[in-house]
């Protein structure tokens, strides 16, 4: 079968489309027939050596659409034959989603939005699972009120969403150009990139913004970062914070239940056939996206 590997680091250009062996499931694990895996910021972060590696190829994408094939001994209440989504969590892996075929964890797996087609479908995992686990560690209280940084961006946007719908007060900051994009997620006030917001109760900072982003936190209240280990040290009584990323299938089965009621949406910037992975990642690298770009086997 096709997948997507680096076997060096560096631009695009690395990306490579190798023929490698089907994956078996192992006990817990289903494999899954991809039919869509979305690109993220944090493939490009592999593809470059973000995370390092010790030589040997490594698998890139991590979010996955697609219909179970085979299911690993102790991988209950899963089928051949079910539409689902996950998540493939892990920075060094060998066989990432970017693939025909992808063995993850069923504990990572939830049945797919009835909603929303496939490719729609694989913007959901990694992006609404980390915004909805940032909001978990604000730990705010419906009537507080929380500002979303880079909020017209694929996390940033289930952000706003989602903190709409746990009842809270929602300032986006983003482009200006941006306004009426991030309004419509659920927005109440809108804050320019050139301006300076009134103090909230708590900072999501998809933006990854850091240190002055506290500047925009009342004191005593809460920050939450997207990258682990790199938020700033609270300051004025502030907790500061970031998430891992929890690939939690029961989680996921929430957010799908948002999707299908309407309180998700679902964006999808441009589609690629996997062969053209890398011209992805260049137009990955080109920034100013508005959604997730998504490559189909």
């Amino acid at each position: 079968m096709r997948a997507a590997i680096v076997r060096t680091f560096g631009g695009p250009d690395v990306v490579e489309i190798a023929e490698i062996p089907l994956p078996e499931p192992g006990r817990g694990q289903v494999r899954i027939k991809v039919a869509a895996a979305a690109l993220n910021p944090v493939d490009a972060g592999v593809r470059v050596g973000v995370f390092g590696g010790d030589g040997t190829p490594l698998g890139l994408g991590w979010d996955v659409a697609g219909t179970i094939d085979a299911v690993g001994e102790g991988a209950a209440d899963l089928a051949v034959g079910d539409e689902v989504v996950g998540l493939a969590y892990g920075h060094r892996k060998p066989l990432g989603t970017h693939a025909e075929y992808v063995v993850i964890d069923a504990s990572a797996v939830a049945t797919a939005p009835r909603s929303a087609d496939a490719v729609l479908a694989a913007t959901l995992p990694l992006n609404a699972l980390a915004a909805a686990q940032a909001l978990d560690l604000l730990a705010l209280e419906p009537g507080d009120s929380v500002l979303i940084t880079g909020a017209a961006g694929a996390l940033g946007g289930y952000a706003v969403q989602l903190a709409y719908h746990r009842g809270l007060k929602v300032a986006a900051l983003a482009s200006e150009a941006d306004e009426d994009l991030v309004r419509s997620l659920g927005a109440q006030d809108f804050v320019a990139r050139t301006a300076t917001p009134a103090q909230v109760d708590g900072v999501l900072d998809a933006a990854v913004i850091g240190a002055p982003a506290l500047e925009f936190v009342r004191d005593g209240g809460a920050y939450a970062g997207v990258i682990p280990g790199a938020e700033p040290e609270g300051v004025r009584g502030i907790r500061a914070g970031a998430i891992e990323v929890n690939p939690d299938g029961t989680r996921l089965a929430e957010l799908v239940g948002l999707v299908d009621e309407g309180h998700l949406t679902l964006r999808v910037a441009q589609t690629y056939p996997l062969d053209q992975a890398g011209v992805a990642h260049g137009r990955l690298a080109e920034g100013g996206l508005r959604g997730r770009l998504v490559l189909v086997p």
